[in-house]
């Protein structure tokens, strides 16, 4: 697999001078899906909004397919990774969820049929046409998960970073959602505490602590490593069975 995000030495701090970022190294290869875990406040979020240009780095640089994440490319990039973010109202503004999932696309210049197309796609993807006429705020939970992941899709990115998905999900939203992402071929980083939804999901984990990559493991090792996740604030749910590959879930 060639690569498709690298990162090399990036830092970044706060105007109030507090470091979130300490020298971050990280390469992911296409195609793979990755975790990124860790106590709050580790960086996690912090780094994601770097890779299409939200947040620039105070030094280091970062790559997406070979293009430099910097202004002059900021159209380019942000076409290649799409961000869903872990409050749904950043990406639902608009009347119906159709126009919301249209939104990208238009300001790409897509118009009539291969507009329409591009949507449906979408929707399709996430099982949305059920909700797509639909003003977001009438939807449940889990549908506006899903809308908001349809309106990332439909720039057809490269790469998919995820900002804890499964937050406040049922059970079964929960369960759609995943057997959703497990489908997509792209490249995903998944940003979550839950670390079931990484073992599921994710054959390998990082974790970031206090500004640093601590740990860069496949998920199963990570998950029997009991001393690794109390060190950095996680905590498998109780009655968890690290000897399954998919606990019940």
């Amino acid at each position: 697999m060639s690569g498709v995000i690298d990162i090399r030495g990036v830092e970044y701090s706060y105007p109030d001078g507090r470091k979130v970022l300490n020298g971050v190294d990280l390469a992911i290869a296409a195609g793979e899906r990755v975790a990124i875990l860790g106590p709050n406040g580790g960086g996690k979020t912090t780094l994601a909004l770097h890779l299409n240009g939200i947040l620039q780095p105070h030094a280091g640089t970062i790559t997406v397919s070979g293009v430099p994440v910097a202004e002059e490319h900021y159209r380019e990039v942000r076409r290649m990774v799409g961000l869903v973010f872990q409050d749904t109202n950043d990406q639902l503004f608009m009347p119906t969820v159709r126009e919301d999932v249209a939104f990208g696309p238009m300001n790409l210049g897509l118009t009539d049929e291969a507009l329409d197309q591009r949507v449906d796609a979408a929707l399709e993807v996430v099982s949305g046409a059920e909700f797509a006429d639909r003003p977001p705020h009438h939807l449940s939970g889990g549908e506006r998960r899903r809308a908001a992941l349809a309106t990332v899709l439909s720039m057809e990115p490269e790469v998919l970073v995820l900002d804890e998905p499964t937050s406040g999900l049922d059970l079964a939203a929960r369960r759609e959602l995943i057997l959703t992402l497990a489908d997509l071929p792209m490249t995903q980083l998944v940003i979550t505490h839950d670390l079931p939804l990484a073992l599921e999901l994710c054959p390998r984990s990082v974790i970031m602590n206090g500004g640093r990559l601590v740990a860069d493991v496949t998920t199963g090792d990570l998950l029997e490593d009991l001393d690794l996740l109390a060190e950095n604030r996680l905590e498998l749910p109780y009655g968890f069975d690290r000897s399954t590959d998919h606990p019940g879930l």
